[in-house]
């Protein structure tokens, strides 16, 4: 049964505590494991209460209704008391990544004290252990209220009134940076009305077989649209069990997820694509030991292009641990609608179609070809959802056409905060520009890349994913880790193909000195497109987004500007070194405050 729709997020974690403290329903709420799979388990009744505390605090601190918070936690109970507290507080959260690259230190500062002054927060909450290296951030963006831990807030004095009742539907909910591959992330501002509605339509999508109880298990961040909005909210809303793991962790044992969905007998759990692809390269059958996945119905597959050899090499791996081939679902969605856009037919196997690639490129015209490019379908629009394909004057174009997807639904952001000009450019007339590009066929949603990340090579158009799929699993390339782009040198006489791809860490010399000629031939058979020059680069070299997404027009920019570089020490001296700068820099702070 589908729940009663909250109006904000506020009325929802409320009506999820009632239902939890009367009885009316199991107790239920978040679960938190750590690397040795011990929980932590509070229910939302208990996460509820911690909320309205912090929120206390924080109208005690000053905070008024509207004003945004910057978080910047792991994944954790303080995260949802930080969260929920600002939420019952009237407060906008903006939840932003912990720093996870160490040797990457000055951009992660740079980055983030841009979105905090993007976002115009007015106050920082951090982890203890974050807090500790922000001194840097906080210096650049200067928020009002400074950067604070939870502990560190005045003692507040608890509403008796319902805190839900401070916001209303149509206020913020939060701010939600985009992922910004292309450009810098921009602030989408998230009404409660959007998100609420977002939620409603995910719940209502999840199989509807008698006596199954939806549970779900994530390792995805809660700064992203994908772990927050599609995983903890509907959790609350329904309310069901939400089951948590850092990424850090996922990334460092990816059976942990497996392992989690197996015990906790979770029916729904997400991930981009090449999570799937991690599990195939890193799990090993030991670590399967008693997991059974037969309880996994919803595997969504998103966020990212989806690779049909992924989808393949995923489902054959894990058949004999029970995983339902039907379970793997390529979706679509996109921060500027709250998330969740399209989804394939659920309790079906997924679909994948080859495609002749030179109508494709050319003309932009999807026709079959048994020995074309080979895409996935990410399925139909969501109800309430409506997606059309345009040419680049916006006027509609017909099924088989290659154009940019634009969107319309009820989850839709409000605009960029603060940011007219974009959003003007965004949304027009109650539809949203992507910036995908795709095409229908058979009434359903093929992509095919972002309009500007196109390869453009003697006036046809390549995705960068077409090139860059055949490099998956060659030997001596890090997983996931190549980017494909064209350049016009100066003087010269057409574009030209590059590829950039960072080396795994383990590979011998032999393998490393073979990886440029092996990318070659397989881009070659797989694409017929002749590769110009293949540069390796150390593991952490290519710029990534803060939900590690690769940020192709920001590599040739670097490489360009010779600023391409590895990632600095990231030793236990660096990491000191670190520390004291920013324990510097908060020092510098309070005597600058204390002067004004």
């Amino acid at each position: 049964m589908q729940p009663e729709t909250a109006p904000t997020l506020a009325h929802g974690l409320s009506r999820a505590a009632r239902l939890v403290s009367s009885g009316e329903v199991e107790r239920c709420g978040l679960r938190f494991l750590d690397r040795h799979e011990r929980e932590t388990f509070l229910d939302w009744a208990e996460i509820e209460a911690r909320a309205r505390r912090i929120a206390a605090q924080l109208r005690t601190l000053g905070v008024e209704k509207g004003e945004r918070i910057v978080l910047i936690y792991p994944t954790g109970p303080e995260f949802f008391d930080a969260f929920f507290g600002a939420v019952l507080a009237g407060a906008v959260p903006v939840p932003l990544y912990p720093p996870v690259r160490l040797g990457r230190l000055d951009e992660y500062h740079q980055r983030t004290a841009t979105m905090i002054e993007l976002s115009g927060a007015r106050l920082v909450l951090a982890h203890r252990r974050v807090r500790r290296i922000l001194g840097q951030t906080i210096t650049l963006a200067r928020p009002a209220f400074g950067c604070r831990e939870l502990a560190d807030l005045p003692p507040g004095e608890l509403s008796l009134a319902g805190d839900g009742e401070v916001v209303s539907e149509d206020d913020l909910a939060l701010v939600q940076f985009s992922s910004g591959t292309t450009v810098d992330p921009k602030p989408v501002a998230l009404s409660h009305r959007a998100v609420m509605a977002q939620v409603h339509t995910l719940n209502g999508m999840w199989p509807r077989e008698s006596a199954l109880r939806h549970s779900g298990v994530s390792w995805l961040p809660l700064y992203h649209d994908m772990g927050l909005i599609g995983c903890i909210f509907p959790a609350m809303a329904l309310p069901t069990d939400l089951t948590l793991l850092g990424p850090e962790l996922f990334v460092a044992k990816p059976a942990l997820w497996l392992r989690a969905i197996s015990h906790y007998r979770a029916t729904v759990s997400p991930a981009p694509n090449f999570a799937y692809g991690l599990c195939v390269a890193k799990i090993r059958d030991e670590e399967m030991e008693g997991v059974d996945l037969s309880c996994w119905r919803v595997a969504l597959n998103g966020a990212e292009a989806v690779a049909p050899s992924v989808l393949r090499s995923f489902r054959d791996r894990f058949a004999q641990w029970g995983l339902r081939g039907e379970a793997l679902t390529p979706v679509y969605g996109l921060s500027e609608a709250s998330l969740a856009v399209t989804f394939s037919a659920l309790a079906h196997p997924f679909t994948c179609r080859r495609f002749a690639r030179l109508p494709l490129a050319e003309q932009g015209i999807a026709h079959h070809h048994e020995e074309g490019q080979e895409l996935v379908s990410v399925g139909r629009p969501l109800p309430g959802f409506a997606v059309e394909i345009r040419d680049d004057d916006g006027k509609p174009l017909p099924a088989r056409h290659t154009g940019r997807v634009w969107v319309r639904g009820p989850s839709l952001m409000d605009g960029y905060l603060d940011q007219p000009r974009a959003t003007a450019r965004a949304l027009v007339d109650g539809w949203l520009d992507t910036g995908d590009l795709g095409f229908w066929f058979d009434e359903e949603l093929y992509l095919t890349g972002r309009a500007k990340e196109l390869i453009i090579l003697r006036g046809r158009n390549y995705p960068p994913e077409m090139v860059e799929r055949p490099l998956l699993g060659l030997a001596g390339l890090r997983t996931g880790c190549a980017v494909a782009l064209s350049w016009l040198p100066e003087g010269a006489d057409g574009e030209v193909l590059w590829i950039f791809v960072e080396t795994a860490r383990n590979a011998s010399r032999t393998v490393i000195d073979e990886l440029a000629q092996a990318c070659r031939r397989a881009i070659l058979q797989a694409t017929g497109l002749v590769v110009d020059a293949v540069h390796l680069l150390a593991p952490g070299t290519l710029p990534r987004t803060s939900s590690g997404k690769m940020r192709r027009g920001e590599t040739l920019r670097q490489f360009l500007a010779d600023e391409l570089q590895p990632p600095g020490s990231a030793s236990p001296l660096h990491m000191v070194g670190a520390l004291a700068r920013s324990s510097l820099a908060f020092t510098k702070l309070r005597w600058s405050s204390s002067d004004g």
